[in-house]
């Protein structure tokens, strides 16, 4: 017998409240903004369930337990991730993706501490060197959203960029995330040759019936920001702290938001190769 498919029960449930609420122009704009809300808050499932954990053990996680926190958050996340593959939440696609990611962003956390550019001040026994393993699902986290969120809102690109033009421009910044700790920060330059590969593409996405256009750039720019946002969440539970917050909490610098604007074009760039790898295998399908 076939499993039933929850967001095929979520669907019908959402189209059951349009066809009673939506009575004309205003109504269908007030659906269509919350819908849109509502979209985004699913998409962030992960990581959402992420930052409820990282807060909620700060404040409650008993500090004489056997069990490390970082330990238990990094098993916490591993059970989040099997349940959302079983229960169908997640494709086995995204999952892949959220793997790929988590180990991009292990390697850079290994270097980074060791760096100096941030700590994990509690212990751990699941760790790779300084850096305890739950850290990775936070990476994984913005891979899944990234997933998510452009299965649920169906994105669809004018003008989007050779995929090999982007895969050169990740590949670049990636490197720069490592080797500007030993050479010239190339950085400004990224950002330049972001704007120049993504300022003419445009996304479509789908709130509600129809679709609604953005400027990419502007939905990397919203989704980093989101980014930062998380991390002040993040550094505040104690999760990781950057230099001088190891006393007292501060928010993160602004300019950590340029980090995580140049980080989307690597988990952006991940998730459009797994999608042109599906949709060449659905047209060789189709094809006579």
């Amino acid at each position: 017998m076939k499993r039933p498919d929850p967001r095929q029960f979520l669907h019908a449930r959402r189209e059951a409240l349009r066809a009673w609420f939506v009575r004309g122009p205003w109504t269908l704009g007030v659906f269509e903004f919350v819908s849109f809300g509502i979209k985004q808050a699913w998409a962030c499932l992960f990581g959402g369930l992420m930052l409820a954990l990282l807060l909620g053990t700060f404040l409650l996680y008993p500090a004489d337990w056997p069990l490390p926190r970082y330990d238990f958050l990094t098993l916490a996340a591993l059970g989040i991730q099997v349940t959302l593959i079983a229960t169908r939440l997640e494709t086995w696609e995204e999952a892949k993706v959220i793997a790929v990611f988590h180990v991009v962003g292990t390697v850079m956390e290994i270097f980074k501490t060791q760096a100096g550019s941030w700590i994990y001040p509690e212990p751990s026994f699941l760790r790779i060197a300084d850096v305890p393993l739950f850290s990775g699902f936070m990476y994984a986290a913005v891979g899944s959203y990234l997933a998510r969120v452009w299965r649920i809102f169906e994105f669809r690109f004018d003008r989007f960029p050779s995929l090999w033009l982007q895969l050169c421009l990740a590949a670049a910044v990636y490197i720069n995330f490592f080797a500007h700790h030993y050479t010239v920060d190339i950085r400004n330059i990224l950002f330049l040759a972001t704007l120049l590969i993504y300022g003419r593409c445009v996304v479509w996405f789908r709130p509600d019936r129809a679709h609604r256009p953005m400027p990419l750039v502007i939905g990397f720019l919203l989704v980093a920001l989101f980014i930062w946002f998380a991390e002040n969440i993040g550094t505040f539970a104690r999760a990781w702290s950057y230099p001088g917050q190891e006393v007292s909490w501060h928010m993160v610098s602004l300019a950590k938001l340029g980090s995580w604007y140049l980080l989307m074009i690597i988990s952006f760039v991940l998730v459009a190769a797994v999608q042109y790898r599906r949709d060449r295998k659905q047209s060789e399908s189709a094809a006579p």
